[in-house]
């Protein structure tokens, strides 16, 4: 008896240090966004600043994929092993995407519609919705009708807003806030119209001298073009991959859509039961990485000279934080039932 009960004292233990150490992440990432993401007007962010930011969202997913791949390898997790299965594929492929992305945007200095990294943030929601449906692909849903209520309202709103989002028309900020109060046209009162008497001839209109002043003979200079000084691999790549960008933008949206709907179900599914605590974090996950996206899309297609690293990004970091305690605390409740189910036999 006391051997076993130390055993599951120190795996309890050992799910609050993990728990604690994804919490400390996300403290020191929101301090780190707080502090360094506001850059002076007209200067960007510098390359230490970008690397931190994916620093702190590859470890995130990282770490939320090896214990996703643990939930995964135990036989006795409750809710199936395939759901956890998917879910580290999903982590395992955003993290292999963010160091794409970064090599990328950062390292090379490009601005590509369309990165390698987007093979394998593709595969991710993919996997993720997979992991989410074999939750209760095996059982069988029995929600309430305020329940169901709430999931078709979750829909609405988030179909809503991402149609929105992605079909409504750029508006300038002039067109959304009004123009500023100096660049209100004031009318302007007509000049009087000189009266010119029958009697008085007018004086003749001297013309300006032919003779230009030296300082009006400048020519004026060229503009350089700035020539593109990457790879031509570099290149190829992007003139590649360009065209898949509409087809991209619709897909990145109904797939966050789609996952948030999913695990607004699961939540509900499990509500009050014992397992709703890692579900709850599943969804909070969920819920997160749909701010991080639609906040993405939105500063990139209506805000002028956005650059990455804002501190709504920060929920991307959250989002693998919060699926690594889910993760955590499953793995914790389905040795925990295994044990007591044990001492009763």
């Amino acid at each position: 008896m006391s051997s076993s009960a130390s055993k599951s004292q120190s795996k309890s233990v050992s799910v609050q240090a993990i728990v604690f150490a994804e919490i400390l992440w996300a403290v020191a990432a929101l301090l780190f966004f707080l502090l360094f993401s506001v850059a002076d007007p007209g200067q960007s962010r510098p390359d230490w600043y970008s690397y931190g930011t994916s620093v702190f969202e590859i470890v995130a997913y990282f770490s939320a994929g090896i214990l996703c791949f643990r939930n995964w390898s135990s036989p006795q997790i409750v809710s199936g092993r395939r759901v956890w299965l998917g879910i580290g594929l999903g982590m395992l492929c955003y993290s292999i995407g963010g160091v794409l992305f970064t090599f990328w945007e950062t390292y090379l200095g490009r601005e590509a519609d369309v990165s390698p990294g987007d093979f394998f943030y593709i595969p991710t929601y993919l996997f993720l919705a997979w992991g989410m449906i074999m939750a209760f692909a095996d059982r069988r849903l029995n929600l309430d009708l305020w329940q169901w209520f709430t999931v078709g309202t979750i829909a609405a709103v988030s179909l809503a807003f991402a149609t929105w989002l992605t079909l409504a028309p750029d508006s300038a900020p002039s067109a959304l806030f009004g123009e500023p109060a100096i660049a209100q046209t004031v009318p302007v009162k007509p000049t009087p119209k000189a009266i010119i008497s029958p009697t008085v001839k007018p004086s003749p209109v001297v013309a300006p001298s032919a003779t230009p002043k030296p300082a009006a003979i400048e020519e004026a200079k060229p503009v350089e073009e700035k020539k593109d000084t990457a790879p031509e691999w570099v290149i190829a790549i992007e003139n590649t991959l360009a065209p898949l960008k509409p087809f991209l933008d619709y897909f990145y949206v109904l797939a966050d859509v789609f996952i948030l709907i999913i695990a607004t179900t699961l939540l509900l599914a499990f509500w009050g039961g014992r397992f709703s605590q890692s579900w709850r974090m599943i969804a909070a996950a969920a819920f997160s990485l749909y701010i991080a996206d639609m906040w993405f899309k939105y500063a990139t297609t209506r805000l002028e000279n956005y650059q990455s690293g804002g501190l709504v990004e920060i929920f991307w970091v959250f989002s693998g934080v919060l699926f690594g305690i889910g993760a955590a605390l499953e793995y914790d409740l389905s040795r925990s039932r295994r044990s007591n189910s044990r001492r009763r036999a």
